[in-house]
C-alpha cells in the first residue's frame, strides 16, 4: 500500500490541475466574451508548466538565470492560487447577485491580485510572538529568543538577517534557539548572510532543518560555527541549570517513514542515546513537531520546533492543522510543553495569507510547586 502511495499522490495532484485550468479557461472566456476557450487553454496550461518546471528544476540553481525563474514561477504559484480562489468565490456571490459577465472578470483579477500583495507584505513583515512558560526547578527567569525557518535564499538575504537580528536584539534574549530550515538553496550560501548573527551577544544554539540538508548542512555549520554558533547534534549543552538538547532532523522512531528526514536514526533512539537529567529544567530543540511522547518519556519541560509555517497561505494552513497534531503555538502532550513556531520565513510563494512571519521570545519562569 505505501508503495503505491506517491503514484496515488501524483494521479490525484495532476487531476486536480487538469480540472483547475479547464475551470479557469471556461470561466475567463465566458467573462471576456470569447467564443472559444483554446486561447486560455493555452495560457493556463502553459502557466502551469512553467510553474512547476521553475519550482522543480531551479529550487537548488546557483545561476542567475535559474534564480530569477524560481523567484517568478514562486509569485505566479501564489497568484494562480488565488486566481482560482477568486474565481470560486466571485461565482459563488453571483449566484446571489446577477453580476455583468465582464465585471466578474475584472473583480476577480481585482481580488486575485489585492490578495497576493497582502500576502507578500504579511510575509515580509515581522512580528513578536511571547508566551511564558512555567518550568520546575528552574533558578531564575530565562528569555529566549525561537528563530525557525528563515529561509535564507531566492527571496532573502543578508538584509533579511538583520532585520530579524534588529528584532532579536530588542527582546533582550538570555539564549537564542534557532531550530532549523536557516537556509533554502544554494543561490544565497554564503557565510556574510549570517554576519548580522554576530550582532546577538547572547549565545545561540543552533539544529538543522531539512532545507539546510537539501542546501548544503555541512557548509552551514561550518558557517555557523566559524562565528561563534553552538551547532547541536544529537546532545546536550547546559545553560545555567537548564539541559538544551539538540537533535538533528530525525524521524519520530524507527517505524515512522519521513521522506525530509534521516531514516537511519530516530528521536526515540537519540534521546535514549543522551543522559538528559529529568530533575533539571530542559528544552528540545528539533525542526519538526514530531515524537513529543518521546520528549515527555525522558522529562523534557518544553519542546521547541517549526517546520510547518503554519500552513503558510489560506487554505493550506487548514490542510496543515490535519496533517500536524501540533502545527503552530504552544500546546501540552501530558507534562511536556511543544511550541512550534510559524517561522520567520517563507517557503515557496513568498507569501503569508492566514498566518505571520514571527520571532517568538518565550519567557522561562520558575514554577511554584
Amino acid at each position: 500500500m505505501k508503495s503505491i502511495m506517491p503514484i496515488l499522490f501524483i494521479l490525484v495532484f495532476l487531476s486536480v490541475l487538469v480540472i483547475a485550468n479547464v475551470y479557469l479557461s471556461k470561466r475567463f472566456a465566458f467573462y471576456f466574451n470569447f467564443d472559444k476557450a483554446k486561447i486560455f487553454y493555452f495560457i493556463f496550461a502553459a502557466t502551469t508548466v512553467f510553474m512547476i518546471a521553475g519550482i522543480t528544476i531551479f529550487s537548488n540553481t546557483q545561476s542567475e538565470f535559474g534564480n530569477i525563474f524560481y523567484v517568478v514561477a514562486s509569485f505566479v504559484l501564489g497568484f494562480m492560487l488565488y486566481l482560482l480562489l477568486s474565481v470560486l468565490f466571485v461565482d459563488l456571490i453571483n449566484l446571489i447577485f446577477k453580476i455583468q459577465a465582464k465585471h466578474i472578470g475584472i473583480l476577480v483579477l481585482a481580488l486575485s491580485v489585492s490578495v497576493s500583495i497582502y500576502g507578500v507584505i504579511n510575509a515580509f513583515t515581522i512580528r513578536k510572538t511571547e508566551i511564558e512558560v512555567p518550568v520546575a526547578n528552574l533558578k531564575n527567569e530565562i528569555r529566549i529568543v525561537h528563530l525557525s525557518d528563515m529561509h535564507i535564499g531566492h527571496f532573502r538575504g543578508k538584509n533579511f538577517v538583520q532585520k530579524v537580528v534588529n528584532k532579536t536584539i530588542s527582546l533582550n534574549p538570555d539564549i537564542v534557539v534557532i531550530t532549523g530550515d536557516l537556509f533554502d538553496g544554494k543561490i544565497n550560501l554564503k557565510a556574510e548572510n549570517l554576519e548580522p548573527l554576530k550582532q546577538i551577544k547572547a549565545p545561540i544554539y543552533f539544529v538543522e532543518g531539512n532545507h539546510d540538508n537539501y542546501t548544503g548542512i555541512k557548509t552551514i555549520k561550518s558557517y555557523l560555527r566559524n562565528i561563534g554558533i553552538i551547532v547541536l547534534e544529537n546532545e546536550i549543552i547546559e545553560y545555567e541549570n537548564l539541559q538544551i538538547i539538540g537533535l538533528n532532523h530525525l524521524r519520530a522512531n524507527r517505524h515512522t517513514r519521513d521522506i525530509h528526514a534521516s531514516n537511519s536514526y530516530s528521536i526515540e533512539e537519540a534521546l535514549d542515546s543522551i543522559a538528559i537529567d529529568s530533575l533539571k529544567p530542559s528544552i528540545l530543540l528539533h525542526h519538526s513537531p514530531e515524537g513529543i511522547e518521546y520528549a515527555y518519556n525522558h522529562g523534557v519541560d518544553l519542546y521547541l520546533s517549526g517546520h510547518t509555517h503554519a500552513g503558510q497561505i489560506f487554505p493550506i494552513n487548514l490542510i496543515t492543522n490535519m496533517m500536524f497534531p501540533y502545527n503552530k503555538g504552544l500546546h501540552e502532550y501530558q507534562k511536556t510543553k511543544i511550541f512550534v513556531s510559524q517561522g520567520v520565513g517563507t517557503v515557496g510563494p513568498p507569501m503569508r495569507v492566514g498566518t505571520r512571519s514571527e520571532v517568538v521570545l518565550i519567557r522561562l519562569t520558575p514554577k511554584n510547586n
